[in-house]
């Protein structure tokens, strides 16, 4: 019963180190089969391209393995991770920080970074309108005329950036 009690309060410790052990696991997988396509071997110029991956690869592989292995051994344990409130929490961060990340590369990084920003205050920091819309606004404009003007760093762009010639 107090085992089910625990389930019904959040993910525990358990179930979450296996999550990331097989997750690490899968992109050590990955790195092996990059490594493959692209060779391993040597070759007359010295290494190949995926000599030195291929056994970081292994190396995840078999970190990952001795993971899981001493998460079994231990056996059952009812340790509460986080709370699903908790988890909440985070992923109101987590999941519009995402979605900024992959708005980069198609709208420009200061139409994201306004959208971002304004989700974050309205939505997070229940700030009014106008404080959201000026910050919103302000901050993309600042960092535009520190790194673009000032530093001479160009960042990522979008369309409205193309239409206004900027």
């Amino acid at each position: 019963m107090a085992r089910k009690a625990k389930a019904l309060e959040g993910l525990t410790q358990r179930s979450v180190e296996i999550a990331v052990a097989l997750a690490i696991m899968l992109l050590g997988i990955i790195t092996v089969y990059g490594s493959i396509l692209v060779g391993i071997g040597w070759g007359a110029e010295g290494p190949k391209a995926g000599f030195l991956p291929f056994y970081i690869g292994l190396f995840i592989i078999g970190s990952c393995a001795i993971n899981l292995f001493s998460i079994f051994a231990a056996g059952e344990s009812d340790r509460l991770f986080a709370e699903w409130g908790q988890l909440r929490q985070v992923m109101s961060v987590v999941v519009p920080a995402t979605v900024y990340v992959f708005l980069v590369d198609p709208i420009g990084i200061y139409l994201a970074s306004f959208l971002l920003i304004a989700v974050f205050m309205k939505w997070i920091g229940r700030y009014s309108w106008a404080t959201t819309i000026g910050v919103a606004i302000g901050m993309p404009l600042v960092s535009y005329m520190v790194f673009e003007k000032w530093f001479l760093v160009p960042l990522p762009k979008g369309p409205i950036e193309a239409m206004l010639g900027l």
